[in-house]
């Protein structure tokens, strides 16, 4: 790795650029920054004025201000060379919520640019798979060619800011990435399958023995997506930044089993009408209580599905992207991290 930034340096000359983060306190964008950090650009961050934005690092410029604040968006995206947008909402009661979380703070995001900064090099929107929907199969996946078909408010949401891109790309060089699941250290959603598995205990929904889905190392994610931000071929397109194969519940189990040392994994699959019951009533309880339930009826459309499975495909061929870690490894990394936080 070391070797390939040292020539990434050299094609650049070695000249460091300013790059523009937004949802750097999340999981992936703390991984941007460190990435950003061992590269030596120099990082700015845009943090809404309620957000504590982590440990941020010495030498990282922070902007303040909501996504509707269009003058602090102005100082936001002035001088930048590239921007990478991961700032957006998993959660929310409607399509109305996640369009206010997800549509709203990129197009006022994409309208700040087109005002003030004319040179920017790449605008790279992180997006998600539940935009193209579910597979038809397990092992190819869907690909960039194919009609997106979303099955949740979020997928849909998603997509309308893709759309949204596009319809700046004439005057912004744009390129979109949709990642699939995502894990390694930091993350709490992978998290929670793994504290089930050290307790001997599967309990998923759909079937699974036909599920498959695609997975992909944070570290990985972040070559890929900053190999698309500065690839030429890559400008204008849409691309899934995943590993090269998809993977069952048991290939999972196999790759954990060794490092946490569980002896058999009882498996349990939720019946679809008593998940889609259970989703409806936790969605109800968290409106009433004005809080987005982690589940409700829209997410759990999106648990039962066969095939979370996408190609990297189209990534290789235009800039040479290729995930590096295997299942096992990334799986160990991810385990060991967790236990030395005292979170498993």
């Amino acid at each position: 790795m070391a070797a390939l930034m040292t020539l990434i340096k050299g094609l650049r000359g070695d000249m460091s650029e300013i790059i523009l983060v937004t949802g750097s306190s999340g999981f992936i964008g703390a991984q941007v920054l460190r990435h950003l950090a061992r590269e030596g650009e120099r990082v700015r961050v845009f943090l809404r004025p309620e957000s504590l934005g982590g440990a941020v690092a010495e030498g990282v410029e922070v902007v303040r201000g909501s996504f509707g604040d269009r003058e602090a968006l102005g100082r936001a995206v002035r001088g930048v060379d590239r921007i990478v947008h991961l700032a957006g909402v998993t959660k929310a009661f409607d399509e109305a919520g996640y369009d206010a979380g997800n549509v709203m703070p990129l197009k006022n995001l994409l309208e700040a640019v087109r005002e003030h900064n004319s040179s920017l090099k790449r605008f790279l929107f992180v997006s998600s798979l539940t935009v193209a929907g579910p597979a038809l199969e397990g092992i190819v996946g869907v690909n960039e060619r194919d009609t997106p078909a979303p099955v949740s408010a979020y997928g849909r949401s998603k997509l309308r800011a893709e759309a949204l891109c596009m319809e700046f790309a004439a005057d912004i060089p744009v390129t979109i990435v949709r990642p699939p699941a995502v894990y390694g250290p930091g993350d709490r959603d992978v998290l929670q399958v793994f504290q089930m598995f050290a307790k001997g205990v599967l309990l998923s929904a759909g079937s699974q023995a036909r599920q498959r889905f695609s997975m992909i190392y944070v570290d990985d994610l972040v070559d890929g997506m900053m190999m698309a931000a500065r690839s030429e071929a890559a400008a204008g397109g849409i691309y899934y930044i995943t590993s090269p194969r998809s993977s069952s519940w048991d290939e999972l189990i196999a790759a954990a089993q060794p490092v946490l040392g569980f002896t058999k994994i009882h498996k349990l699959s939720l019946p679809k009408p008593l998940l889609f019951f259970v989703a409806t009533l936790i969605g109800a309880a968290g409106s009433l209580r004005g809080v987005p339930a982690l589940i409700n009826r829209d997410k759990a459309n999106e648990l039962v599905q066969d095939y979370w499975v996408c190609s990297p495909r189209q990534a290789e061929i235009d800039f040479g992207f290729r995930a590096g870690t295997t299942l096992a490894e990334g799986v160990a990394k991810t385990i060991a991290w967790y236990r030395q936080q005292g979170w498993l």
